[in-house]
């Protein structure tokens, strides 16, 4: 079985929550080390890079390289790369995002050379959660979307997991600049195909996937739609109120990650 499986995870919710890192997490990373069963990181959180998730990770005393972790602002860069013409990037997002888009190496035009009129030249406007969005940032990304810029969002998640509840999520700032542009997005985190080609590229030689999250809506589903087992954990967003709700049904639901652990030493 090690041999044959990668198993995908999701943070907010699944390994985390907050600054707070769920029970049984720590244990499970260091059980998958040592039975070498691959494993990544997937996160639709662009607000820090993979070398800033690492840091965060260590600070709970889970040890993991950059390289098992994929954002959806890396993600969306590999994206870019491959599928769009270079050309100035305008972008509403946190630090990790506006690093991976610098890293392009197309130009990032920011909001006091927009306020000049720079956003007649901007050519993409990207979009992720923006912990310091301002009414600004959303006004030049209206201009230059309208003016033809291309319109890419990191991902869908309307909402987050965090210590006092549910904070608005990329995918509610998302819904303002379609509101003010009539223009969808090119959506490129789970449950998208842009996220899931990263993860096939990353995770190697495997002959099945498990996806391990607490989103009905992004996790599970994109576990679905690419044929992955599909694991809730009960710590994050979605409920099992929700999954009786819901069509998009997972394979297995459990408390936490820790359960986790125990299902794999059952299975092995």
């Amino acid at each position: 079985m090690t041999r044959k499986i990668g198993i995908i995870f999701d943070m907010d919710g699944v390994i985390y929550r907050g600054s707070e890192p769920i029970k049984g997490a720590r244990e499970l990373i260091e059980f998958l080390k040592a039975k070498k069963i691959p494993f990544l990181f997937l996160t639709n959180n662009s607000t820090r890079d993979p070398a800033m998730y690492r840091e965060k990770l260590l600070s709970m005393s889970i040890d993991v390289p950059e390289e098992v972790i994929i954002t959806s602002g890396l993600a969306t860069r590999l994206y870019m790369e491959r599928h769009f013409e270079p050309g100035d990037i305008f972008v509403i997002g946190g630090k990790g995002l506006l690093r991976e888009m610098e890293r392009l190496g197309w130009g990032v035009v920011g909001l006091e050379d927009a306020r000049k009129g720079a956003w007649k030249r901007i050519k993409h406007v990207v979009v992720g959660l923006d912990p310091g969005l301002t009414y600004e940032k959303l006004k030049y990304g209206t201009l230059a979307i309208r003016n033809g810029a291309s319109f890419i969002g990191t991902n869908p998640d309307t909402t987050y997991p965090a210590e006092e509840g549910l904070y608005p999520g990329a995918g509610a700032i998302i819904a303002a600049l379609k509101a003010s542009t009539d223009r969808e997005p090119l959506i490129i985190g789970k449950p998208n195909e842009p996220a899931y080609e990263v993860v096939k590229d990353k995770i190697g030689d495997v002959e099945g996937l498990w996806m391990v999250g607490d989103r009905l809506d992004t996790d599970i589903a994109f576990a679905k739609r690419f044929g992955m087992k599909a694991i809730m954990v009960l710590t994050g967003v979605s409920t099992l109120r929700d999954v009786a709700e819901s069509e998009i049904k997972p394979d297995l639901v459990l408390p936490d990650v820790g359960e986790l652990k125990r299902y794999l030493e059952a299975v092995l």
